[in-house]
């Protein structure tokens, strides 16, 4: 049976995938390389953001009517996120080492932090409460 916690951990390992490919084509200097790996990125994690933020979220919010609980404090990370993901592509489209590592090592801590908390708080309590919603839920996320 599918899970929150298997289906969205597996996305998040999958956005890692595509960081990684950006920090490679940038340390290599390959900017085609890391324009391109930064875009992929860029789509994925929006992608698992908007799959959280419009589907996930609100269904487990009015199943356990927390709204200004964990969902809340994910979104706010999700803002803060977007706004490094959108700086380290300035570095990449100016193709500037430096300012790209910045931006991607505070973005780098931050995803990790993030992710630890959805797998290990948020996905296991939407598994909980959201086990009769599995077969419609996943296909949407």
């Amino acid at each position: 049976m599918a899970s929150v916690r298997g289906e969205m951990s597996g996305d998040h390992r999958h956005c890692d995938d595509l960081f990684s490919a950006v920090e490679s084509a940038v340390s290599a200097g390959q900017w085609a390389v890391a324009t391109e790996a930064f875009a992929n990125y860029r789509k994925a994690m929006l992608a698992h953001f908007e799959a959280e933020e419009k589907v996930l979220f609100p269904v487990f919010e009015e199943r356990t009517g927390m709204r200004m609980g964990p969902t809340q404090v994910m979104r706010n990370e999700h803002a803060q996120m977007r706004e490094l993901i959108e700086a380290a592509g300035a570095g990449v489209a100016e193709k500037d080492g430096e300012e790209y590592g910045g931006y991607a090592e505070t973005l780098l801590i931050m995803m990790q932090q993030h992710n630890m908390k959805e797998e290990n708080v948020l996905y296991p309590m939407c598994d909980e409460h959201l086990a009769d919603r599995m077969g419609t839920l996943i296909p949407s996320i």
